[in-house]
């Protein structure tokens, strides 16, 4: 197992350090770009998510869910009331 460890350990410093050898000053749009990327990723998962939520059935789905929660958030309270 410790030699396993020690392996990616290796594995990842080399990784790293073959990374950071290839940035250079003209990377500078690619932060831009990675934003932009994980912001088309958000909209896509949200979508998907709405889309489930209205006409996938899971309305009942959400409404059972936060029923459960709030309901046992009033249970803990009224339990810690003296």
């Amino acid at each position: 197992m410790k030699y396993l460890y020690i392996s990616s350990a290796r594995i990842l410093q080399r990784l790293r350090s073959a990374i950071s050898a290839h940035t250079n000053a003209h990377d500078s749009g690619q932060a831009t770009t990675e934003y932009a990327l994980v912001l088309l990723g958000a909209a896509i998962i949200a979508l998907l998510v709405v889309a489930w939520a209205t006409d996938g059935g899971g309305a009942g789905r959400i409404g059972e869910l936060f029923d459960s929660v709030i309901g046992n958030i009033l249970g803990r309270a009224d339990a810690v009331q003296p």
